[in-house]
């Protein structure tokens, strides 16, 4: 059976409104999707590190509690976990503060069992960091060699512009490694100062990796491809929080790619607008879900849903 491997950061989200708490979440950009995705009967696993406190207990004990493997995610006697305050504006956007001691973080555990079409997936400036990136690097070339699927959202917050030079390295070497790269607009405002999704694709990201999605909010879905050019529209919904958008935008297309067998092959030999139409519309359900709570993942009832889904899945002709 299939497996996804998610790897990044583990963080405690506390959620204002009007200045005011309403909530407080585990949360991270791949680990929402890993949450998602465990919901919907996808064996996950996770790779990360979190701090020797209570955050870093509720942290791991909700990941078992979704159904995603723990065993990689390291606690670190010394650290404490980090935070983000999570401040939500009329549209339910949000702009963050961070509390995190980055010089400090590092990362220790011992690969886990990776098949010819298992799904990595990893993002945000965790695959970027320079004190972990000979670790994060030496996976993510480990997994490659041994027949997964790679995929990568960019995830690059403003508060990292001032680091875009001395990372950019690193990013180009994710775009290379990635089979399938995701980005927000405002992700390739802050690496290369482009918000055309064309000349971002035909400019940056072509030469590194075929195969690349553009999202931008409520504005319409671009994908670029070597055979397919298209668009896609986002329904309006009604959000309660944005979030977990695009963390969840991820764990839908990834759940597509399993339920509709997309291979490493199959990328390889490049999908068909129709096998693009079908993933990119488990994505857009995924993320359109989670925005209907304060919480970074999808539902649990839309989990069961989904996983139900999987289990009587037809394979593709």
């Amino acid at each position: 059976m299939r497996k996804v491997i998610g790897i990044g950061e583990t963080i405690f989200d506390i959620i204002f409104k009007d200045n005011q708490p309403i909530g407080a979440v585990p949360g991270g950009g791949a680990f929402n999707g890993v949450i998602s995705l465990g919901r919907s009967g996808v064996e996950c696993s996770f790779i990360s590190e979190t701090g020797n406190d209570r955050v870093g207990e509720s942290i791991i004990r909700f990941a078992r509690d979704n159904g995603v493997n723990a065993d990689n995610i390291n606690v670190f006697p010394e650290s404490k976990s980090p935070i983000s305050l999570a401040f939500l504006d009329e549209n339910n956007d949000a702009q963050y503060l961070f509390y995190k001691d980055h010089p400090h973080d590092q990362l220790d555990f011992t690969y886990p069992d990776v098949q010819p079409d298992d799904i990595v997936m990893f993002s945000s400036f965790y695959a970027v960091n320079p004190v972990i990136r000979t670790q994060v690097y030496g996976f993510l070339n480990y997994a490659r060699q041994h027949g997964a699927i790679l995929y990568y959202d960019v995830n690059l917050r403003p508060s990292h512009q001032h680091e875009v030079m001395k990372l950019k390295p690193n990013f180009l070497e994710n775009l290379e490694l990635a089979d399938i790269v995701r980005g927000s607009k405002e992700d390739f405002q802050v690496l290369f100062k482009k918000d055309d999704p064309d000349k971002v694709f035909n400019a940056e990201v072509s030469f590194y990796c075929k195969n690349f999605v553009y999202t931008q909010g409520a504005d319409p879905v671009v994908l670029r491809t070597k055979t397919v050019k298209k668009e896609y529209p986002v329904e309006t919904t009604e959000t309660v929080s944005t979030i977990g958008a695009g963390d969840n935008f991820n764990a839908g297309l990834v759940y597509g790619m399993m339920k509709y067998d997309i291979t490493r092959e199959t990328i390889e030999q490049g999908l068909t607008e129709e096998q693009w139409d079908q993933i990119i519309q488990c994505a857009q359900e995924f993320s359109a879900n989670c925005c209907q709570s304060i919480h970074n993942s999808v539902s649990v009832d839309f989990g069961t849903k989904m996983a139900k889904e999987l289990k009587t899945k037809e394979p593709m002709d």
